[in-house]
């Protein structure tokens, strides 16, 4: 699959995207839940990979991000939550993922799987579980394009925001290379994605606040709205 990094430069650029989790979504009508998404003027989606070890819940895998793949021209966001994440990278990549972020609570020395990730043509990022220790990933935060701060224990969607999570938030910013993106998943809405990116995030995954929105191409333009006023506040202080 042919690699194309100007999607996450662009989100780089932009200050603030959100990244609407599948998670939230119907299942039942994914193909018509994506649409939705493109006429909304979403560019990329967050895919939840669960493998009830890792974490105490089992979701998609392969064959459902294939054939998400075939059906929406979305950048795919996969986000593995899964133990031995280097045996599945390269299956994802050839599903269709755009990006790839494994959890450094299953790879202790992730180098050589980022470095994957990146030789098969993704964007390689690394996550922190809420609760984990930050000094685990900050040995290794130039080595990922994207680095991912949860802000709720991974494993459910709809839980509510934690705002301790800001401090990894923080952390990671400060940590990561220039131009990477410090992602934040969990809890994400109105009323919280304004912190996340005073914290210094500029990539949103929302999910249960985008998709029992009526309208999900202006909930993700409220959000990012919210989120740009935040930034040029912080810039002005």
């Amino acid at each position: 699959m042919k690699s194309d990094g100007s999607w996450i430069e662009e989100a780089a650029r932009a200050r603030a995207t959100v990244v609407p989790s599948l998670l939230a979504s119907d299942f039942a009508n994914l193909e018509r839940e994506l649409r939705k998404l493109e006429d909304g003027g979403v560019k990329i989606a967050h895919i939840d990979v669960m493998d009830g070890r890792l974490v105490p819940n089992i979701s998609m895998g392969v064959p459902v991000v294939s054939s998400i793949r075939k059906v929406t021209t979305l950048k795919l966001d996969v986000h593995l939550m899964i133990v031995e994440p280097e045996r599945y990278v390269e299956a994802f990549r050839d599903a269709g993922a755009d990006s790839i972020s494994i959890h450094i609570e299953a790879s202790p020395d992730p180098v050589e799987t980022l470095n994957r990730i990146r030789e098969l043509g993704a964007v390689p990022g690394l996550a922190l579980d809420y609760g984990a220790p930050i000094e685990k990933i900050l040995p290794y935060a130039k080595e990922a394009d994207i680095l991912l701060a949860m802000s709720v224990p991974a494993g459910f969607g709809g839980q509510k925001f934690r705002q301790d999570a800001l401090e990894s938030v923080r952390a990671l910013r400060a940590a990561a290379r220039p131009d990477a993106l410090v992602e934040i998943d969990g809890g994400i809405d109105a009323d919280t994605i304004g912190l996340a990116a005073k914290a210094g995030a500029n990539l949103f995954v929302a999910g249960t606040s985008v998709f029992r929105a009526a309208d999900y191409g202006a909930q993700v333009s409220l959000l990012k709205k919210i989120a740009l006023d935040a930034v040029s506040k912080r810039r002005v202080i």
